[in-house]
């Protein structure tokens, strides 16, 4: 089979399962407004995998958080999009700030069939079919790609400045869309502060002549990355203040945040335009069907044979990995999808769901008599036999979509109370 005909096999087997959707289970925070600004737990967390009872039932096809949003976007089969969670920025989209504990519709998308969406600290930006995008949250350094900064807030969804959108991906202030428009494959607006914007600088300016307070000014524009005009941009991810990116050939890039070696270049300088990794060249280029995530600190993705190679900061204690190496621990699995949070990860592989890393809120669906963290991949006892279409981590929570087929009788066993 040739490179070409495996992309395509491997866009099927994802627009059939994203068409048939299931059923989301969400573990984790669900007090929105004070996760990760109060250290330790607190009460009300969902430690094993429930069902949210206004999506009981509903096919889910997508999820997305992000590594530092404390909210969640959830878009079902019919091309409806759900948010819920904290909205102080107004990131739900619903034209208010008000706080939302309950998955409700996006009233203002109902005229769309959203497919795509992607999710920052206090913004979030959705993809319709058609290859429009919209975004709705804080704009205060353009995050939302509206070409203007003159509202700090947008609580209800604008159009972004960008066209045959195909994915998108927000990091902490900054937002990444994949198009197809030839030679713009990859464009990115917003914060630039660390590079992560991949145009070459981190627009950074001195606030007054006689100041040395730095600024870097805002980005609402999107604009094509130039460095990689010649290359066809296929997957991203961002962590908060980094971009993790492949391209059709299978090789990786990574730019922004240097620190702790969450880029994959063995040192800890920021990167201001998209740089190669140089372990996934040659023979270890990303086959069609690999995954990639980016967690706050850190970044994963798997290689030739499905392994499982991280970088950067991994746990609190020890040393950080500064260039990618495999995961062992996950060696033979066939891992479907990934995504990582703050420092926990979730993985749906086989017909089992793992997870592991630092958590507090039971966001690694252990259980309450489960232990809170795990240094190494543990299964998650409940969703064991399921098959997991997709995971989305966020700041002290996850959501794993699971196929209802042959398990609709355990899915009734974790109804949220």
């Amino acid at each position: 089979m040739s490179a070409s005909e495996a992309e395509k096999k491997v866009e099927e087997e994802e627009k059939n399962q994203e068409v048939k959707g299931g059923e989301l289970l969400f573990c984790g925070a669900t007090c929105w407004d004070i996760i990760g600004r109060r250290k330790g737990a607190v009460d009300g967390n969902l430690v094993s995998p429930s069902r949210l009872r206004p999506l009981v039932g509903v096919d889910i096809r997508y999820v997305a958080s992000g590594c530092v949003s404390c909210h969640c976007v959830a878009l079902d089969v019919e091309g409806r999009c759900y948010t819920w969670g904290r909205n102080e920025k107004g990131q739900l989209g619903h034209g208010d700030t008000i706080q939302r504990d309950r998955p409700t519709v996006v009233s203002e998308l109902s005229k769309y069939k959203i497919v795509k969406a992607g999710s920052g600290r206090s913004h979030t930006v959705v993809v319709t079919e058609d290859g429009n995008s919209l975004a709705f949250g804080w704009n205060k350094h353009g995050q939302l790609g509206s070409g203007s900064v003159r509202n700090e807030i947008e609580s209800s969804p604008v159009r972004c400045l960008v066209s045959d959108v195909k994915h998108t991906a927000c990091g902490g202030d900054f937002t990444v869309w994949l198009s197809s428009v030839e030679g713009a494959s990859i464009l990115t607006a917003g914060l630039p502060q660390y590079g992560q914007l991949g145009h070459g600088t981190d627009n950074e300016y001195n606030s007054k002549d006689s100041s040395v307070r730095l600024v870097y000014e805002p980005q609402p524009r999107p604009r094509a990355i130039a460095a990689l005009a010649g290359e066809t941009i296929v997957k991203v991810a961002c962590g908060t203040n980094h971009t993790v990116a492949v391209d059709k050939n299978g090789f990786v890039y990574t730019w922004g945040f240097g620190g702790y070696g969450r880029l994959g270049h063995r040192e800890q300088k920021d990167e201001w335009v998209p740089r190669r990794v140089e372990v996934f060249q040659n023979r270890n280029v990303l086959p069609p069907d690999s995954v990639i995530s980016a967690g706050s600190v850190n970044s994963s993705c798997t290689a030739g044979g499905g392994q499982l190679y991280m970088w950067g900061k991994l746990k609190n204690t020890g040393d950080d990995w500064m260039y990618p190496k495999p995961l062992m621990d996950l060696s033979g699995w066939n891992l479907r999808c990934m995504d990582s949070g703050n420092m926990h990860h979730f993985v749906g592989a086989d017909s089992s769901c793992i997870s592991w890393g630092l958590a507090q809120n039971g966001e690694l669906g252990y259980g309450p008599t489960g232990q809170k963290s795990s240094a190494v991949p543990k299964k998650v006892d409940l969703l064991e036999g399921m098959h997991v279409i997709s995971v989305a981590c966020g700041m002290g929570h996850s959501m794993v979509i699971v196929d209802r087929a042959n398990v609709a009788d355990r899915l009734d066993q974790v109804m949220r109370p």
